[in-house]
């Protein structure tokens, strides 16, 4: 059975592309096998997400599901969308012939998603053959780097295109010619009556170009398993669940279809002494009771360990928040600028005072110093 993937994502049907993602990333890393090991709910749970992105992610798929609901993925569950794999599940397609939707429309919708194109005209060799799978990796860093930004590097295994062969599967590293068959569409098509229907043409296997001869080390699939090492550059100002995408660096289509894409999530540790609130910056102090009083400058120390002298006006309450312009985090969407650092005041009561202070707290309290006072 269909699970609906705005359920599953737990988002609003008119949800942005940012809620989305959002709502997906916070899932898929509560789910990850890697945190449930040994757990078949989570596992299933994973699956569930994983499907549900793969079709809202995509305007054509997240439209075709709202056009037609469960109809759209009727028996299966959408299983590799947007990975190289069939949108629409491993199941036959179910027609609902309710609602305003006509036979037409929903068989374009059909072909479209099975990579066919519009009735009338295939499609071109890039939609024929599958594309590349995304690939996507996690990494934790420190406020600190998230501030000066860093190079992290990934490793990690994944089909890449055949140097051998160019990518095309042929033995002798050339294009393959177009198939007579379809001519380089990938389908033919066929009337049963009044509908028009495609299928993969089985001359190639709906590649759009027949492989008479296969390399021999891909078996003509154009692509092979290698260990590779990606160096990812972060963004200095870059904020906690930022995702970045490396364009065609995911695995390698099949018999030269495009790479998928790289994406690498970014988790921000949380600072034992700065709060991140936006660009601006955070940052508890205590401050002697005589500073706040009579006014006075302390010494602190910036995320950058610059070390600044910050002016205490006279009369300083607990809990204000003293601003110092442009020391918070740089802006990643403005070269050059940043936000502002805030100190959060906050006073620390001594324990042990000397027969001196103790006189002159109750002096200045009011208190005779033959009477028990507070301190």
């Amino acid at each position: 059975m269909n699970k609906n993937p705005y359920e599953v994502l737990g988002v609003a049907r008119d949800a942005s592309d940012a809620d989305i993602k959002k709502a997906y990333h916070k899932l898929v890393m509560k789910y990850h096998p890697d945190r449930n090991p040994d757990s078949k709910d989570a596992e299933e749970k994973f699956k569930e997400v994983n499907n549900a992105f793969d079709i809202l992610k995509d305007p054509q798929k997240r439209a075709a599901y709202d056009r037609f609901g469960d109809a759209a993925f009727a028996g299966g569950n959408a299983s590799g969308a947007g990975f190289g794999g069939n949108p629409f599940g491993n199941g036959a397609f179910h027609f609902n012939m309710g609602g305003g939707a006509g036979m037409e429309d929903i068989l374009r919708e059909a072909m479209r998603g099975f990579g066919f194109g519009d009735f009338g005209g295939g499609p071109s060799r890039a939609s024929a053959q599958r594309a590349g799978r995304d690939l996507l990796d996690e990494v934790v860093i420190d406020l600190k780097d998230a501030f000066f930004g860093k190079t992290h590097t990934v490793k990690f295994s994944s089909n890449v295109e055949y140097e051998k062969c160019h990518g095309f599967g042929t033995a002798d590293g050339k294009e393959a010619p177009i198939c007579k068959n379809c001519g380089g569409s990938g389908v033919v098509h066929t009337r049963q009556g009044f509908f028009a229907m495609e299928s993969p043409c089985p001359e190639c296997n709906g590649l759009g170009h027949k492989i008479d001869k296969k390399c021999s080390q891909c078996d003509g699939t154009g692509a092979t398993h290698k260990h590779r090492t990606l160096e990812v550059k972060i963004p200095a100002g870059i904020e906690d669940g930022a995702r970045l995408r490396l364009a065609g660096q995911g695995e390698a289509g099949s018999n030269g279809a495009p790479a998928g894409d790289f994406y690498l999530d970014i988790r921000v540790r949380p600072d034992k002494v700065f709060t991140r609130q936006g660009n601006d910056l955070i940052m508890r102090v205590n401050v002697p009771f005589a500073t706040l009083a009579l006014g006075g400058e302390i010494e602190i120390k910036t995320i950058d360990d610059k070390e600044l002298s910050v002016k205490v006006p006279a009369g300083t309450q607990v809990g204000e928040k003293l601003r110092v312009r442009g020391h918070g985090m740089p802006n990643p969407r403005r070269s050059g600028t940043f936000g502002d650092l805030y100190i959060d005041v906050a006073i620390e009561i001594p324990t042990k005072l000397t027969d001196k202070q103790k006189k002159l707290l109750n002096e200045f309290s009011g208190v005779k110093s033959d009477k028990k006072s507070w301190f």
